[in-house]
């Protein structure tokens, strides 16, 4: 699936871009002037800003910026040995290239400077891919960012594949006044940018005006427009955000800097691949989701309370950070704040001035990526070692203590705080229905979790898509929650009423047609399309249908990407859009040959078409980019039963059972395999494999039958 794809492509997010070529480009534009311009005046903070990981977001190669070794090293891994030379000032990578032979590649770009430096290379004319090599600056060595896996010239997951691909996947947060310029029907790419790296103007916006208002110090400064620092929560939000978060951007033009985060992303909610279900971060998500869910957010700290924005390090050192405000004094601006004494150890319950006894070690945990990058968890929870039990998460107790049970760890903090309120963070109901309990009283207490505005929106809309499927919700609910203050609840609650009538829920959702945030007017208009409306009332219908194209322009704003294609083609098929649903299918396995969801529903489609060696032809394309994918062999087994083919079916079958006997779906497929074909004491071996794998799993009443019918 797309989704488990992605997990394995974001760490390419510390990567590089490019300039000097014909097609990708430094072309000052839209007011912009360039970070050197802001240095006579700030002085000061363009000093903090050029040794900072924004000024290192993307460099030309030269030997100051390039900090790995260029002087004929090599790394072996998996066969492939990958050869690093300089000359003449310029830097060499020669490596596996798409084609499978070695080819040698001209460093165009450098990516970062710690933990790591990755560099970027032109595969082909104006498309530059990050290499799956980086340097680590510490121990100065080569290494892989993923040695064990498996994905040869033609995959997706490929150095040279689309996942890799710098303007796609990184581009827009590593550069000032970044324009993608990607061409769908030729696969090209004329990128251009303001400023090669991360500078002023991505953060305080085009200095043009700025610096003529300087000139003359005549009228309002443009920049007061766009506050930035403590006590500017909304605006640091639509500043830091839009790098520091898991997204999707609406389009191939970065927004100037504050622009409304909502008007020009969807942000990522806390599903399963990105997060533990107590809400820990697990993928690379780039703190905005994980800060979300945080009562620092809810009591309105924002990032420069604890960062300082120009050299990016922390306005004070250790636990400093932290009793700034969290102290006998408290701090004026967070009034609610209980001023007590907590960095010592009658609150940490550690010897002082220990690891153990930083605020960070217990509310903070680090997560690496990249193999080496280390990065905190802005959630800011308190320990739970029980709730993070059963969500299957770390607990940063037993941790440390890796000889002691979650149960020992939360005893001995209810022995140390016998009154401790971990409401805030309470998760149980949605870790319950994340673990499959569908039980009334769990579905009861998670419909009142995302009915409580007093909990953090990005958990109630998350909440919201898992109840989506669960029929919990009234329509009364829904009115409820489509008018919440929040766009990702708004957003989230348009896909969790399908179990309201049509009739009833198209009324509920106009309104939303011209909702403030554009993610939520584009999940409305998909979701009355797959309702099957093909127009409203006059009054609606330019709104509905600007909606609709909103989504397709975000779409193709990411065409780059094989998921935005399964997103169009979802449309197109809520739409009964068969030729659309199609082509874009057929775009995504073009961008991925291994996005195996593609295969299949181009299959399915060509088969409810009436085609059905279109179908086969989709399936046999699937297996041989993807060998082993046991989906793929179902799906060919079952076309073949539904052709009565059963030795064939069965055959396929055995194929999904050699590639994966711990899937209890493939047992239960053999099993109406031999139903099938009359075999019941076949099936009736099959079955039970099926059950020894899942023994809560329901058979298919069908088969069922056939198992009872005596011999």
């Amino acid at each position: 699936m797309p989704g488990h794809r992605l997990r394995y492509l974001v760490a390419a997010v510390m990567l590089v871009l490019s300039g000097s070529l014909a097609s990708a480009e430094e072309a000052p534009h839209g007011g912009f002037v360039g970070s050197a311009a802001c240095a006579d005046c700030h002085a000061a903070e363009t000093t903090a800003w050029a040794g900072s990981d924004h000024a290192w977001a993307l460099k030309t190669p030269d030997a100051a910026s390039v900090l790995g070794d260029f002087n004929d090293a090599t790394i072996t891994n998996k066969n492939v040995t990958t050869h690093f030379t300089s000359k003449e000032g310029k830097y060499f990578v020669e490596t596996e290239g798409a084609d499978g032979n070695p080819t040698t590649f001209e460093v165009r770009y450098t990516v970062g400077h710690r933990p790591l430096q990755q560099y970027l290379v032109e595969t082909e004319k104006g498309r530059l891919q990050v290499l799956d090599l980086a340097w680590d600056v510490a121990r100065k060595k080569w290494f892989h960012l993923y040695p064990e896996q498996d994905a040869p010239p033609g995959d997706g997951l490929h150095w040279t594949g689309s996942y890799k691909n710098w303007q796609a996947r990184c581009a827009t947060c590593h550069q000032t006044g970044f324009d993608k310029g990607f061409d769908l029907p030729t696969r090209t790419y004329k990128s251009h940018w303001a400023e090669v790296t991360v500078g002023c103007e991505s953060c305080h916006g085009p200095g043009e005006a700025h610096n003529a208002w300087a000139a003359t110090k005549t009228g309002d400064d443009p920049y007061k427009a766009l506050p930035l620092g403590p006590g500017h929560q909304a605006q640091e939000l639509d500043v830091c955000g839009p790098c520091h978060s898991r997204r999707e951007a609406f389009s191939q033009l970065q927004p100037s800097a504050g622009a409304s985060f909502d008007e020009n992303y969807a942000l990522a909610l806390l599903t399963p691949d990105l997060y533990f279900p107590d809400g820990q971060q697990r993928d690379e998500v780039f703190i905005l989701g994980s800060f979300m869910q945080s009562k620092m957010k809810a009591k309105g700290v924002t990032c420069s309370n604890c960062h300082e924005p120009h050299g990016g390090g922390l306005v004070a050192e250790g636990n400093a950070v932290c009793t700034q405000c969290h102290s006998p004094a408290g701090n004026d601006t967070f009034p609610s704040l209980r001023n007590a004494e907590f960095d010592s150890p009658e609150h940490h319950h550690h010897k002082q001035g220990s690891d153990a006894a930083e605020c960070v070690s217990c509310h903070m945990p680090e997560r690496s990526y990249m193999m080496i990058d280390p990065r905190r968890d802005h959630f800011f929870r308190r320990p739970d070692p029980l709730q993070s039990k059963a969500a299957g998460a770390p607990d940063v107790c037993t941790g440390c203590h890796a000889d002691k049970t979650a149960e020992w760890a939360a005893a001995q903090i209810a022995s140390w705080k016998p009154a401790g309120d971990r409401s805030w963070q309470d998760r149980s109901a949605f870790i319950a229905f994340t673990n499959d309990d569908r039980s009334e009283t769990t579905v009861a207490d998670l419909t009142r979790y995302v009915l409580d505005r007093a909990h953090p929106a990005v958990v109630r809309a998350t909440a919201l898509n898992a109840l989506g499927s669960s029929g919990s919700l009234s329509a009364a609910n829904g009115e409820q929650l489509l008018k919440d203050d929040d766009p990702l609840v708004r957003a989230a609650a348009t896909g969790a009423l399908r179990q309201v009538n049509v009739q009833d829920r198209i009324p509920l959702l106009m309104p939303l047609l011209t909702d403030p945030s554009r993610s939520v007017r584009q999940r409305t208009a998909v979701e009355i399309a797959g309702a099957g409306v093909a127009m409203l009332p006059a009054a609606d219908d330019a709104a509905y249908r600007k909606g609709l194209q909103d989504f397709m322009d975000a779409r193709m704003a990411n065409a780059d990407t094989p998921e935005s294609h399964v997103a169009i083609g979802g449309l197109a098929l809520s739409r009964r859009q068969w030729d659309d649903a199609q082509r874009a299918f057929t775009t995504a396995t073009e961008l991925d040959p291994q996005m195996a969801s593609a295969w299949l529903v181009l299959a399915q489609l060509s088969e409810a078409r009436g085609n059905p060696k279109d179908a086969e032809a989709a399936l046999t394309s699937g297996l041989a980019a993807s060998p082993r994918n046991v989906d793929i062999m179902l799906a060919r087994g079952d076309l073949s039963a539904r052709q009565q083919k059963f030795d064939d079916a069965l055959g396929w079958y055995r194929r999904a059972q050699g590639a994966d006997p711990q899937r209890p779906d493939v047992w239960v497929a053999s099993a109406i395999g031999y139903a099938l074909k009359g075999d019941r004491v076949a099936a009736a071996e099959a079955a039970k494999r099926a059950r020894d794998l899942a023994p809560s799993m329901a058979l298919p009443p069908e088969l069922e039958q056939f198992l009872a019918q005596p011999q």
